[in-house]
């Protein structure tokens, strides 16, 4: 009877460790997988690149859309931005990339009072 229980403890203790063994290596499997990538410089200096060259793509272009279209008064885009219309009578704003975007008449919102 004691060789039995002997066995029988021997055996638990082997499925215990190899238990424990397979928890540990999914931990560090899991943990590997959990952790942040981090930016490279690079990455950081081509997001910073592109913001810039948005920016200066809308500032263009809004610069040229004042001087060569007429903007719309008391009202505004979507964003809260100005409206311009151009020659052809189309109502248009200026996204954040540069863009012109067209707007449909049910877009165009009347800009709030200023006191």
């Amino acid at each position: 009877m004691a060789l039995i229980t002997h066995k029988i403890i021997i055996m638990n203790k082997k499925y215990l460790l190899g238990l424990l063994t397979l928890a540990l290596a999914g931990t560090v499997s899991l943990s590997s997988q959990a952790q942040e990538k981090k930016p490279t410089v690079g990455q950081k200096i081509g997001h910073a690149a592109t913001e810039v060259g948005h920016k200066t793509a809308e500032v263009a272009v809004k610069g040229t859309s004042k001087v060569g279209n007429k903007i719309y008064k008391g009202k505004q885009a979507p964003d809260g931005s100005d409206v311009y219309i151009n020659g052809k009578n189309r109502k248009y704003y200026v996204n954040k990339k540069g863009k012109k975007v067209y707007l449909r008449t049910s877009q165009i919102r009347n800009r709030p009072e200023q006191h």
